[in-house]
């Protein structure tokens, strides 16, 4: 789509920020709004019976709107990013040709990233038997030493990756080793050059932001909120289904916190203070992705929602009419 001139891009609206930041209730109110629909950018939400832990909003909360992408895999599925990008891709056509601009709505920041940047990604098959044998040094060693593996074989995507982040680290060893390729991160402009106009889809991308105690606060009250919700007998029915802890969807903060809790491997109290602490620096993460896309149009988020509304008629006025 590099070529495409800007008339013939879909247009597409994003609305991102850290976890617990906002972007539910603006997103619903501006697709309420705009009489369209919600595609989420969240990769907990795909799964099934994965409500509570990940915030994935009810049909009382959606008030009605259309939302693509939630609940679409079984939780022993895995689900990557180049998933997210086709679907989301076919999602944001179909929309278009409907003549409605869709609004993404979602923290994962390189699911995000991704897809308006249009990455390019290897396709080295995945190596069973070695990912076994990593995710082994992993829990014997700890993530920090194979880590360090991928710093010997790819010191790039070690400086990129975080060693909490895992299965990217294992999976860019994989390739290394394998494939004799980088995961790639291509983008359609060079770095520090990137605008609005390189992007896949002609988007409009609304960044929300908050005082980072304020969002703290908010993480943390969600969390406890979580769990006086029935996050517990959620996650006690997932194991009891015969769902693994080892599973993909089961490593997302606040399940494997409460997976362990339910296992004896730690109390109740220390589950919660993880799951906050794990949420925090997740939204730590998520802010450094967002420093990266100097295309965002930021506004803060501790406002009405009908002045958070008015930015966005400002910003959508802007973008497309002038």
């Amino acid at each position: 789509m590099s070529t495409a001139t800007k008339e013939k891009k879909d247009r597409l609206i994003v609305i991102l920020g850290p976890t617990a930041v906002g972007k539910t209730a603006l997103s619903i109110a501006l697709a309420r709004e705009l009489g369209t629909e919600i595609i989420s950018g969240d990769s907990m939400l795909v799964y099934k019976g994965f409500d509570i832990g990940s915030a994935k909003p009810d049909m009382e909360e959606r008030q009605g709107v259309p939302h693509h992408l939630i609940d679409i895999r079984e939780p022993c599925e895995n689900y990557a990013v180049t998933d997210f990008v086709a679907e989301a891709g076919k999602c944001i056509g179909i929309l278009n040709s409907q003549g409605k601009v869709p609004i993404l709505a979602g923290g994962t920041g390189l699911y995000v990233k991704a897809l308006l940047e249009g990455y390019q990604f290897n396709e080295t098959e995945e190596h069973g038997a070695y990912r076994s044998y990593l995710e082994e040094l992993g829990r014997s060693r700890g993530k920090e030493y194979v880590h360090g593996l991928l710093a010997e074989a790819d010191p790039a995507a070690a400086q990129r990756l975080h060693p909490n982040d895992f299965r990217r680290v294992v999976r860019a060893l994989e390739v290394s080793r394998f494939g004799g390729e980088q995961i790639s991160q291509e983008k359609q402009a060079g770095a520090g050059t990137l605008t609005r106009e390189c992007l896949c889809y002609d988007a409009l991308v609304i960044g929300l932001e908050r005082d980072r105690q304020e969002l703290y606060e908010r993480i943390n009250r969600r969390v406890t909120l979580m769990f006086e919700s029935g996050l517990e007998d959620e996650v006690k029915g997932l194991l009891s289904g015969g769902l693994h802890r080892s599973t993909q969807a089961m490593k997302g903060i606040g399940y494997k916190e409460t997976a362990a809790y339910l296992c004896g491997e730690m109390s109740r109290e220390e589950a919660v203070e993880l799951i906050q602490k794990s949420t925090r620096h997740f939204a730590k993460r998520q802010l450094t992705w967002y420093r990266k896309m100097p295309y965002i149009e930021w506004i803060k988020a501790d406002q009405p929602l009908e002045a958070l509304l008015e930015d966005c008629r400002k910003l959508m006025k802007k973008t497309w009419e002038a």
